[in-house]
């Protein structure tokens, strides 16, 4: 017998996964999904936090000409936000 609930068994057939399970310390992520991370910010925006010392945004690596980030790095930075908050 199943007894996975309707939603579990959705969310499963829809491709999405339990993000604590799926967290990596060295998965790189594009500047998409870090803007996305961070509250949907536009391109500019995360160029400003890059720009800003005091706010002390996580550098990103460069891969060509993309930027690609350390996702256990945005997420530290993000907690501390709040814990800030």
């Amino acid at each position: 017998m199943n007894t996975q609930t309707a939603t579990e068994r959705g969310n499963r057939e829809a491709g999405a996964t339990n993000p604590e399970h799926d967290r990596n310390p060295h998965r790189r992520i594009q500047a998409a999904t870090v803007r996305q991370m961070c509250g949907g910010i536009s391109d500019m925006s995360l160029w400003r936090w890059l720009d800003n010392p005091e706010l002390n945004f996580p550098r990103p690596i460069y891969i060509g000409r993309r930027r690609y980030w350390k996702e256990a790095d945005i997420v530290a930075w993000l907690e501390a936000r709040e814990v800030a908050a």
